[in-house]
């Protein structure tokens, strides 16, 4: 169901805990508006041949935070890009510093609950491994959930909608701002 392009200059950067359902809602945002579509785990896994998983073994995660922000400012030269962002890129504030200077952020939120749910089958989700739980995401995202609320130009529940219905409230924001 494609919808009129929009007509809006900037970039969309969707931000939130894992399993938010940012990967899920760029896609449907691209295909209803026509936009470009950058999923930032997977182009640092093809830059550095190798899985969020491996960097931060290999690597370390300060070597992994450092690759999001230089991915941010290359991206600052595009337009018209929706943007499914790590869930600890808005953890640096120079991350949100760039990601204001070319568009707006969209904070997805979700209960640990459906975050579970959705990701438990999931290894490739370096801080969760071996912490697989409720709890423990409960946990993340309450360290996280400051930084979130700070950076974001709205937040906008995911639990118990469909992407359709998340992108649609997204646009409508975008559409009139």
């Amino acid at each position: 169901m494609e919808r009129d392009a929009v007509n809006f200059d900037g970039n969309i950067f969707l931000i939130g805990f894992m399993g938010c359902g940012k990967s899920t809602v760029s896609k449907r945002l691209c295909r209803y508006y026509g936009m470009d579509f950058i999923e930032m785990d997977e182009q640092i896994e093809r830059e550095e041949g190798m899985t969020i998983s491996e960097i931060f073994e290999k690597k370390g995660e300060t070597y992994f935070r450092e690759r999001e922000t230089d991915l941010l400012k290359r991206l600052q030269k595009r337009n018209h890009l929706v943007v499914s962002c790590g869930g600890g890129t808005p953890m640096r504030e120079c991350n949100v510093l760039e990601m204001k200077k070319h568009g707006k952020i969209i904070l997805l939120s979700a209960a640990p609950s459906t975050v579970y749910e959705r990701v438990r089958h999931s290894h490739n989700r370096p801080l969760l491994e071996g912490n697989m739980n409720v709890e423990y995401i409960a946990f993340l995202m309450e360290k996280r959930n400051a930084s979130y609320e700070a950076a974001a130009d709205i937040t906008v529940e995911t639990d118990h909608r469909t992407a359709g219905e998340i992108a649609e409230e997204i646009m409508e924001y975008i559409m009139n701002i």
